[in-house]
């Protein structure tokens, strides 16, 4: 079990660490950061209470978006905007980033001892999901806190941003999986570099999405 925890929460507390540390400027009190990754969990139950209303009879790829991205992400903007919206520490942009980040993540950590404890080779399981999807979901919390700066401390387009902050990262989250759900025997060989690349771009834009925000801080 000790194994278990350690190989699926590695990768995310190494994530906090590194949001942390890049909002250092004003950073934000262990207690937030925790609750934020509390609030990940229960997006975890929430997402799932979503799910069990559905019937989808869609194919993989469109269940990808239907049974995965849109109740997922759905689920971490509102414990995103439950967790900050009275909150005295929510006061420039960058924060949405680290906020969103602490609850995307405390959903990726959540998943990921679920996917463990469901058994099979745990320790291969445990390393591609720690390489991929413990960062894509770090990805899509930076872009879903990226537009809800923009939405919460912009002037202009604020309904545009605040749509942004949900359909954008369902959009990447869909991508991800549908990709994935294409690939098989016959296709792995075209549809996995494909997948790779869109991951590495996926990555490399959360990054300077992180530094552009920082430099509206005072």
């Amino acid at each position: 079990m000790i194994f278990i925890l350690s190989l699926a929460l590695v990768p995310v507390f190494v994530l906090i660490v590194f949001m942390y540390r890049k909002d250092s400027v004003h950073p934000e009190p262990i207690h937030m950061i925790i609750k934020g990754l509390i609030y990940g969990v229960i997006s975890c139950f929430v997402s799932l209470m979503i799910t069990s209303l559905q019937e989808s009879g869609a194919d993989d790829f469109a269940d990808a978006f239907i049974g995965a991205a849109l109740p997922e992400e759905f689920a971490k903007l509102l414990m995103l905007w439950l967790l900050v919206r009275k909150s005295e520490y929510f006061d420039e942009p960058v924060d949405a980033i680290v906020y969103s980040v602490c609850v995307t993540l405390g959903f990726a950590g959540f998943e990921n001892v679920m996917y463990l404890m469901d058994g099979g080779d745990v320790l291969s399981l445990g390393i591609m999901r720690g390489l991929f999807s413990v960062p894509g979901h770090f990805c899509f919390g930076v872009c879903m806190g990226y537009f809800y700066a923009l939405a919460h401390f912009g002037k202009h387009w604020n309904m545009v941003y605040r749509f942004a902050a949900y359909f954008v990262p369902v959009l990447l989250h869909g991508l991800y999986d549908g990709l994935l759900s294409l690939s098989d025997d016959d296709t792995a060989l075209i549809v996995i570099p494909i997948w790779i690349v869109f991951c590495i771009f996926m990555y490399k834009k959360a990054l300077k999405r992180i530094e552009k925000t920082k430099e509206n801080v005072a």
